[in-house]
């Protein structure tokens, strides 16, 4: 009986639980909570990181990189040319640029002046007018003595000496292009205004300009520079040009401002 009991017992279990066999506890951890977890412990550290360094950002002092900001550019003074009493400053000539125009080689000019006036000198010879150099190049040293030393033996104050000698390193002498001319007939007549009275000034005055000469100090010059009709200058090339006429409109422009000034 207790067979039947144990059978009918067995009997009573449906027969679709039958059919699945019974398996002990697994002591195995499931993987779906082992990622989970890892998951979430990734999230916590993530999460404290980014708490840090919010923290560290909140800190840290509010600063802003500021490129340096470059220095203008100094904008160039106008350009200006000294005047002492008249006289515009010259640079000294290369004396390896100079040809005699005398015999003994005492006067020179520069080369293309020399040719230039020798030429004239025999047209003008031709024509029966003797026309005499009697300066031409002059070095600084020698500027100086018939500056300094002829005003003291005259007795002149500096303008008075300014207006019929430039101070050195401003004579038109230096650069080699001027030359003082007098009439070889008439020798009385050297470095005056009464040159101009000689056949020779007439004869410069109706043909220098043919040999690229011109009158460096004529009557009421804007310079100031009292009438030298003895004095000549070389006008003939691009250098000599721009030795003479650069200098006259820098100092024309520079008088011009200070007439706004004043």
């Amino acid at each position: 009986m207790n067979n039947k009991k144990k059978q009918r017992s067995t009997e009573d279990i449906p027969e679709a639980l039958r059919d699945i066999p019974v398996s002990p506890k697994s002591s195995s951890v499931n993987p779906r909570l082992i990622m989970l977890g890892l998951g979430g412990l990734i999230i916590i550290v993530l999460g404290i990181s980014g708490i840090i360094m919010l923290v560290s950002s909140l800190s840290q002092p509010n600063t802003v990189s500021v490129e340096p900001t470059p220095s203008p550019t100094p904008t160039p003074s106008p350009e200006t040319i000294e005047n002492i009493l008249g006289h515009l400053p010259y640079e000294e000539a290369d004396p390896s640029q100079l040809k005699a125009i005398t015999n003994d080689g005492n006067i020179k000019l520069r080369k293309k002046a020399a040719d230039s006036f020798l030429q004239m000198q025999r047209d003008a010879r031709a024509s029966g007018i003797i026309l005499n150099p009697i300066s031409g190049f002059r070095t600084v040293e020698q500027q100086k003595y018939l500056f300094f030393e002829i005003k003291r033996q005259r007795n002149q104050d500096t303008r008075e000496r300014a207006e019929v000698s430039a101070p050195p390193k401003y004579s038109e002498h230096h650069t080699g292009y001027a030359v003082d001319i007098g009439d070889g007939q008439v020798p009385a007549t050297n470095l005056s205004e009464n040159f101009e009275q000689t056949p020779a000034f007439r004869w410069l005055e109706n043909n220098a300009a043919k040999y690229s000469f011109e009158l460096s100090f004529p009557r009421n010059n804007s310079q100031g520079i009292s009438y030298e009709p003895w004095h000549w200058r070389y006008v003939g090339d691009t250098d000599s040009l721009k030795t003479f006429y650069e200098a006259q409109q820098l100092q024309n422009n520079f008088s011009s401002d200070e007439n706004v000034v004043n």
